[in-house]
């Protein structure tokens, strides 16, 4: 008799991954209304749903197998990627079996083929489930400080014996996390309930002795500390907010409290997180360019560029006197070329790819704009957007027709074709002296009007 359980199986390209053992996650929905179940990974202290499955309309059942593509945290869950109820986390690298139960109000592990990590895991929800209920799950317990801080207080004795009993798994990767794993989950429990809505708030004076304890610095040591937690991202946020109010500090709004808040932030990297999630909530360019400004010697990691690449995107007015896209680019010899070190000159961009015949087309006529202007102080740069596999194509057509100016390889239609929001080519672009936007929809050399243009910038007219 075939079951009636949907699976999600991923097989990754990667031989390294293929070469694991595949996690399989058997799971009943109990849950009045069943709905969709998911399965997240974690990125940089957030989450991302990387499968779903629908549990059987009579039996409940549901299951994924996949092969990690890393060590540690996934959740399985019902909730979403942003908020922590009905998402429940566990700790794969390959070759788990995976046996729960998801009712409306928790999980159980079913069955005898569960981790050692996973049960640990499992007992520590156990122990700390009353106070993540009364913290997580506010609105179905209407809880106050006056019933929650003795609970957390009891919780908080129960874990340091709880901790101190632990005997290991024999994974020491998990092993030696276990401690910060759940000094975390305490602190997450501890600062979710003061930031949610309540029918009372304590008073400063009212607060428990635990949240003076609480100190960014001594909690997450290293990027990785906040990196590997599902809710790392967002527990930290609210950590650096209670820190603030331990110190007494005074909170502003805007980029003037940001800054100051960073002042208190050790971490670089940390920093860049922090000042993302507020650039997030930006709505006006300008406003974006003067954070930008601010903050972007913490903008590090690709996923932080990515970020901020994507918000610049989407609030980019492209008008005139808008500052350029600051893009850097490879040369024929591999040389990488900022948009910003052609400042000074009057910068005309022609955004264009080898198998564009329009494109080819108006390659005599740059020629002679390039005549035209060689003496005068204006930089002629082609960008291709020549996908990987025809870079060399690209080489030796920049060789063979003795293409002239700055010629540059984009790796496709990438950030420039992004952020100019490009969608056919070529395309023609002027940018004045200080990389300000001129026009970013100019006439084609072919056109009298573009070197009228270039003229016309020229003299600052």
């Amino acid at each position: 008799m075939k079951k009636k359980m949907l699976i999600a199986l991923f097989t990754l390209a990667s031989a390294t991954i293929m070469a694991q053992k595949p996690v399989t996650i058997d799971g009943i929905s109990t849950k009045k209304k069943p709905i969709e179940v998911k399965l997240f990974k974690v990125v940089d202290g957030k989450t991302e749903v990387i499968a779903t499955a629908q549990p059987a309309t009579k039996s409940g059942k549901f299951g994924f197998q996949f092969y990690p593509e890393y060590e540690g945290f996934y959740l399985v869950g019902t909730g979403n990627n942003l908020a922590p109820q009905g998402n429940f986390k566990f700790w794969f690298k390959g070759g788990e079996k995976l046996s729960l139960n998801i009712s409306d109000s928790n999980y159980t592990l079913l069955g005898t083929a569960n981790s050692k990590e996973n049960i640990v895991l499992n007992d520590w929800y156990k122990l700390t489930k009353e106070v993540e209920w009364k913290s997580v799950y506010f609105m179905s317990t209407m809880s106050t400080y006056v019933d929650f801080f003795p609970a957390f207080e009891n919780t908080l004795t129960k874990a340091k014996t709880w901790l101190a009993a632990q005997k290991g798994t024999g994974n020491k990767t998990f092993d030696n996390k276990l401690s910060k794993i759940t000094a975390f989950d305490l602190a997450f429990i501890a600062t979710n309930f003061l930031s949610t809505p309540r029918s009372a708030h304590p008073d400063k004076e009212e607060l428990i002795p635990y949240y003076s304890t609480l100190s960014i610095d001594k909690m997450f040591t290293k990027t990785e500390d906040v990196y590997f937690q599902p809710l790392g991202q967002r527990a930290y946020t609210s950590m650096v907010m209670r820190e603030l109010m331990n110190k007494n500090t005074k909170l502003e709004t805007g980029l003037p409290g940001l800054v100051n808040t960073l002042t208190h932030i050790a971490n670089d990297t940390l920093k860049g997180d922090y000042a993302l999630d507020y650039a997030g909530r930006i709505k006006d360019y300008g406003q974006y360019l003067a954070f930008k400004e601010t903050v972007q010697n913490y903008i590090l990691t690709d996923n932080q560029k990515a970020k901020d690449f994507a918000i610049e995107t989407a609030l980019a007015t492209l008008k005139p006197g808008d500052k350029g896209l600051a893009f850097a680019f490879e040369d024929v010899n591999g040389k990488k070329v900022a948009f910003n070190d052609l400042k000074g000159k009057v910068v005309l961009i022609d955004v264009w790819a080898t198998w564009c015949q329009p494109c080819k087309v108006e390659i005599p006529h740059l020629k002679e704009l390039e005549e035209a202007m060689k003496t005068k102080e204006v930089a002629i740069v082609s960008v291709s957007v020549d996908e990987e596999d025809d870079k060399e194509k690209w080489k030796k057509m920049v060789a063979d027709q003795k293409l002239g100016g700055i010629q540059l390889y984009a790796k496709g239609w990438s950030e420039i074709t992004k952020y100019y929001k490009i969608t056919g080519i070529p395309r023609f672009m002027v940018f004045d002296k200080e990389g300000k936007i001129v026009t970013i929809d100019a006439p084609r050399p072919s056109q009298p009007a573009l070197k009228v243009l270039l003229e016309r910038v020229l003299k600052g007219s």
